[in-house]
């Protein structure tokens, strides 16, 4: 089955689906630009993998390498029993430790594979505490080197990037920064929207290419038959607004009617 929704299904963002379905839909963005670009131009999936703490905030810093304890002593003062050195081992358990992909898509420029224009897919280590301070940085690294920037957020919650002027109104958007830098383009909209067609650009003088988010959300959505897994009977987190809340009750309805 085809989403109930006209565009983005706010029922992915289930912690339980998130991961899998953004590895889906950046997947699809790199099949559907491959036969779109130009010659000379070539684009690849990239990820880094991130180890974090299974407890506390699992959004937080990386592990450090190397922990120093410090205690305060005066000089000269004696050590205690309990400072004397461990000459027999003891057994203490590991860290439990999650692993955290970041999964984006690189266009190249032939033959030097010259990175020319990155698309971002926002997760929630994206948007929120240090996950969003890492992001940030990675930004400023890009715009250093000059190169385009493509990012899609799909998700109604966390943090949203911040600019000179508010955002306009919307439930998601998508952000085109090219290497001048000196402003970008938004894409604005609602849950009631279907995904919009968005410009990737490349090396100039090329033109830009377009990019169908629609076409990639339905392949990506039907290819993960999500329709038939996602768990449309819990309640939506972030909560939505009341009147999106009564449409939302009322794709549902149809979904149930379509599926006795």
């Amino acid at each position: 089955m085809a989403s109930i929704f006209p565009g983005m299904d706010p029922f992915l963002e289930d912690p339980a689906f998130w991961e899998d379905f953004h590895r889906r839909f950046i997947t699809e963005i790199a099949d559907y630009l491959l036969p779109r670009l130009p010659s000379g131009y070539d684009a690849r999936m990239d990820q880094r993998i991130r180890l974090i703490e299974a407890t506390g905030d699992r959004h937080g810093t990386r592990l450090p390498d190397v922990a120093v304890n410090r205690t305060d002593q005066e000089p000269g003062e004696a050590r205690s029993a309990s400072a004397i050195a461990t000459l027999e081992p003891i057994t203490l358990p590991m860290l439990e430790l999650d692993e955290e992909r970041e999964v984006w898509v690189e266009i190249v420029r032939l033959p030097e594979r010259r990175l020319v224009t990155a698309i971002e897919v926002f997760s929630p280590t994206n948007k929120e505490g240090d996950g969003a301070i890492e992001y940030h940085n990675k930004r400023m690294s890009l715009y250093s080197r000059r190169v385009n920037l493509v990012e899609i957020d799909l998700l109604r919650g966390g943090e949203r990037l911040s600019f000179a002027r508010p955002l306009p109104p919307g439930d998601y958007y998508s952000f085109v920064t090219r290497q001048r830098r000196k402003a970008a383009e938004v894409y604005a909209w609602s849950l009631r929207d279907a995904l919009p067609t968005i410009s990737v650009p490349l090396q100039g003088p090329d033109p830009d290419v377009r990019l169908d988010l629609a076409e990639v959300f339905n392949q990506a959505y039907s290819r993960g038959q999500y329709s038939q897994h996602l768990r449309y009977d819990r309640p939506l987190e972030p909560l939505p607004l009341e009147q999106d809340a009564a449409w939302i009750g009322e794709c549902l309805k149809q979904r149930s009617e379509v599926r006795n």
